[in-house]
């Protein structure tokens, strides 16, 4: 029993209580529970309870957590991937200068280890979306106002991008001295991008919107490498095959044309 101020949800009770209330002998949060035949159980919640089982279409175990099958759609490849915003303002020629500075040595370490440098350069576009949804969902707190759909978009930006970067991990691993790499670019960018956004939201989805333009750019030369077989075209991860709802003998080549597309997607969002 709790006593205090009457009634509480079962799914506000901590584990230990859940404990108390059911007998049972559930681990501390974060941890592992055990069945009765004393293998282990997957619990897909920082509060302890199992989630609802998901299945696909087929009847078949849905076994992805970081996206559920409302989740996944298919690109559309016939957006057109040479439109381009001409830069006209300070805040215009300010964004699309600073983008372009920052190809240089991005072109310089990577080279033409275009996997590599797809994976490396999703764990920063996931980034914009993400502090731009933060900073207006807490200004539609503090304004006691609507958003007009703008947080959702961006949130879902960033979740799209960080796909990518689950798709890509699959197809290349990151070493040691790429993987400190990101702490710093990530934090180095993190921190300009708030500021940015802060200081003026057009020009850091300005920002975004020539940084996308330049991920177009590369994903075409990966392709170009594909096609010319300088990197294998291996088959698809299956993540990507089910988040893009790709057939089942995708390549990786079929992978490269949704993210280019979903690029381009943003691009125009931006």
């Amino acid at each position: 029993k709790f006593p205090v101020m009457g009634v509480r949800w079962r799914s506000s009770l901590t584990l230990g209580e859940k404990e108390q209330v059911n007998g049972s002998s559930a681990a501390a949060a974060g941890g592992d529970n055990k069945r009765e035949d004393g293998n282990k159980q997957v619990v897909a919640s920082y509060w302890g309870i199992k989630g609802e089982e998901v299945k696909k279409e087929d009847g078949t175990p849905w076994k992805w957590n970081c996206f559920r099958p409302w989740e996944t759609y298919q690109a559309d490849l016939t957006i057109d991937l040479k439109k381009h915003h001409v830069p006209t303002t300070f805040l215009d020629k300010l964004a699309y200068w600073t983008v372009k500075s920052l190809r240089f040595p991005t072109d310089v370490f990577f080279q033409r280890r275009y996997g590599c440098r797809a994976m490396m350069l999703e764990t920063v576009a996931a980034v914009p979306g993400m502090v731009g949804g933060m900073l207006l969902h807490c200004k539609s707190l503090r304004r006691f106002e609507h958003s007009g759909g703008w947080i959702k978009t961006l949130l879902d930006e960033a979740e799209n991008e960080r796909m990518h970067l689950m798709t890509f991990m699959e197809v290349s691993q990151p070493r040691w001295y790429e993987r400190a790499l990101v702490f710093t670019v990530q934090g180095v960018f993190f921190n300009a991008y708030f500021l940015a956004y802060l200081a003026s939201p057009k020009l850091a989805h300005r920002v975004v919107g020539y940084l996308e333009e330049e991920a177009i750019h590369s994903y075409t030369e990966f392709l170009k490498e594909l096609d010319k077989g300088t990197i294998e075209n291996v088959p698809a991860p299956a993540i990507a095959i089910d988040y893009w709802r790709l057939p089942a003998d995708s390549t990786l080549r079929d992978v490269v044309m949704v993210v280019r597309a979903d690029e381009a997607h943003h691009r125009d969002v931006n």
